[in-house]
């Protein structure tokens, strides 16, 4: 039986990044003849420290134990046909595990979504960065296999140091997301999707949000997922935490998702995995018009894509006035999602891309 080692930070439904991009295969995989192991860093406990400030003789101690486990991965490597690197091996500078997993024979499989070449440390561990080296990404992407890349942004970059690199988007399970019908009666919310660390994306929605809640009063409010301790009292919004079992029901709360971004190198590498999210519970989303947004959302029919303030007040506006409109739309979101961006449209294409590179071994330089 081929097997295939997942190599990745977070334990399993942990990361929005691993359970979108691989492990929502995993089923799949297995269904049809592969074996798959995940071996993450991060515990339940870690959480705890890992993205808070200080605990330092604990995030010492994390790092000294990631190396421990990296060792045992390399123990067993004969056990494995593939090993697929999401991201890193480890959260530090060295490539040291990635070199090694080369040379034990297996195919190297790496895969990326966001933009980590470029430099990106969370708050509470500015103290940690000399740990960090964004420019080793480029180096793994070498001496791989194969790289899937999220978006084609994410695709030039990678092939200026590897040949063989396929796009391979995030993808929704849309058995699971299902589309949420469109409430008539009341006031209608804008939602907004996260996590701690995307927070300063939301902030660029504050200058429309309050346009528009001047405009329209009680017949809008606000929902910010991700982020149980944000607040803007000026919007009565209080953010509510990530929580795997509530997703789904957080989400459906919202009758219209938004996704602001800023354009800057990080933003464009996104894969709009938020936006994604709406789509598939047949929400109208908008979007700002950077990176592969453009290429999901067709302006005016499976969505809306806003920049300046006024657009987004004035796209805004039309949903929050027009339920039928906020209905056509979220169906063309809905079909966008499950023909192009959903598990079952892609679930074979990795079936045969990991089977192709077990069965063709090429040639490494």
């Amino acid at each position: 039986m081929p097997s295939i080692l997942f190599i990745a930070s977070h334990r399993k439904d942990r990361a929005p990044g691993q359970r979108f991009r691989f492990e929502q295969y995993f089923g799949h995989l297995e269904r049809n003849g592969f074996r798959c192991e995940l071996s993450h860093l991060v515990s339940e406990q870690d959480d705890a420290v890992l993205y808070r400030k200080g605990h330092y003789l604990d995030k010492a101690r994390f790092v000294r134990r990631c190396h421990r486990l990296r060792k045992a991965d390399l123990a067993r490597m004969q056990e494995f046909d593939i090993v697929f690197i999401f991201r890193e091996a480890l959260m530090t500078r060295s490539i040291a595990f990635e070199k090694a997993f080369r040379k034990g024979g297996a195919r190297i499989v790496f895969d990326f979504d966001d933009s980590i070449w470029l430099s990106n440390v969370s708050d509470a561990n500015r103290r940690w960065a000399w740990l960090k080296d964004p420019d080793k990404t480029s180096r793994i992407i070498a001496l791989s296999d194969l790289v899937f890349a999220g978006n084609p942004y994410l695709a030039d970059y990678a092939r200026g140091y590897n040949p063989n690199v396929q796009v391979v988007p995030t993808t929704i399970d849309t058995d699971e997301y299902l589309p949420v019908p469109v409430r008539r009666e009341g006031p209608v919310c804008i939602g907004w999707s996260g996590s701690i660390t995307t927070i300063q994306h939301f902030q660029h929605a504050l200058p429309f949000l309050r346009v528009l809640k001047e405009s329209f009063g009680d017949r809008v409010t606000f929902r910010v997922i991700g982020d149980g301790t944000y607040r803007e009292p000026s919007l009565g919004i209080e953010g509510m935490p990530w929580r795997k079992d509530t997703e789904l029901r957080d989400l459906a709360g919202i009758d219209i998702g938004i996704m602001p971004l800023p354009d800057d190198p990080w933003a464009r590498g996104k894969c709009g995995l938020k936006g994604l999210q709406y789509m598939a519970l047949g929400m109208p989303t908008i979007m700002s018009p950077v990176g592969v947004n453009t290429e999901i959302i067709q302006d005016g029919v499976n969505g809306y894509l806003a920049d300046t303030t006024d657009e987004w007040v004035r796209k805004l506006s039309l949903l929050v006035e027009d339920a039928d409109l906020r209905s056509r739309m979220g169906a063309a979101a809905r079909r966008t999602v499950e023909e192009r961006y959903s598990v079952n449209a892609w679930r074979d294409s990795y079936l045969t891309i990991f089977k192709n590179l077990i069965e063709e071994r090429p040639k490494r330089l």
